[in-house]
């Protein structure tokens, strides 16, 4: 199955778990979906719930989805 991945446009209060700028890979979560968040595996390894406003959905190449799936 494909990963999907957020950019993080800002930590959120967040510092410690969340980098600006940065790919984060989003593990599927209906539920947090609709309470208006997002999951994803964060800096500590792994999935948290974060408000949707911290990411947006950036149209990534092939060659970069590769990448990130990579890592």
């Amino acid at each position: 199955m494909k990963s999907k991945f957020l950019l993080c446009v800002n930590d959120g209060g967040f510092p410690e778990s969340l980098e600006p700028r940065k790919f984060y890979r989003v593990v599927e979560d209906a539920a947090a979906i609709a309470e208006g968040m997002a999951r994803v595996i964060d800096e500590s390894g792994e999935d948290y719930m974060y408000p949707q406003s911290c990411f947006i959905e950036v149209p990534l190449s092939g060659a970069i989805e590769g990448r990130l799936e990579a890592d």
